[in-house]
């Protein structure tokens, strides 16, 4: 019972952590509070607590302002959801809690990337899109972060020149946990729709054209 409270207080943390950010969109945030209050219900369940009866909005029902009928629905609709919820995680396997052992004393994890060059001939501008990638979901799991690249093959802000980095944060233990995180790199090329237009009445500019992609293993 220690590991599985434990294994919900770090799910619980690394949420916290999320919410406090304030980059999560509307509907994100409210989906991760009812993932919150969903773990909060059911821990107090697994720990023999009293039961707490929410709203949708996963809100703290005010039994001065609830109807003692409305009191029991949500009373008999929440012990219906934590029972099931036992039910699946009793046909689950058990836990590796093993994998608890790589948590620092930080609920949240970090990566850190240093872009020093770019090689590729592309002959124009270029948009860089980097972002973490789970192969086995198929699914990006951050936010992308973007480097322009000049075609002379130096960054378009000529000041970021050795200093392209960035901080992939809020990688949870789940994170860790997954088979294998690759970062990725969109290459976007901007210019001409065709590099070989060299017909001034056909010439255009800015026009963004997927070029490339590339991948390596980072977790």
């Amino acid at each position: 019972q220690f590991q599985q409270v434990q294994s919900m207080m770090c799910d619980l943390m690394e949420w916290r952590s999320q919410l406090l950010s304030g980059t999560l969109p509307k509907d994100e945030l409210k989906e991760l509070k009812q993932k919150v209050t969903s773990k909060i219900d059911y821990g107090n369940k697994v720990l023999e607590l009293d039961l707490i009866v929410r709203d949708e909005d996963g809100n703290i029902l005010d039994p001065d302002k609830t109807s003692v009928i409305s009191l029991f629905h949500a009373h008999e609709e929440a012990t219906n959801k934590i029972t099931e919820r036992i039910k699946e995680e009793m046909s689950k396997d058990q836990p590796d809690y093993a994998s608890y052992s790589r948590m620092s004393s930080s609920p949240t994890h970090s990566l850190y990337v240093f872009v020093r060059n770019f090689v590729c001939r592309i002959g124009e501008d270029a948009e860089l899109f980097m972002s973490l990638y789970d192969p086995q979901k198929s699914t990006i799991i951050s936010e992308n972060y973007l480097v322009r690249w000049g075609s002379r093959g130096f960054p378009k802000e000529i000041d970021m020149l050795n200093n392209l980095k960035v901080v992939f944060t809020d990688l949870g233990n789940k994170d860790l946990s997954r088979d294998k995180i690759y970062l990725v790199c969109q290459i976007v090329r901007v210019g001409r729709m065709d590099l070989r237009d060299n017909n001034s009445k056909k010439y255009t500019q800015g026009l963004r054209r997927p070029f490339g992609v590339a991948g390596t293993c980072c977790l």
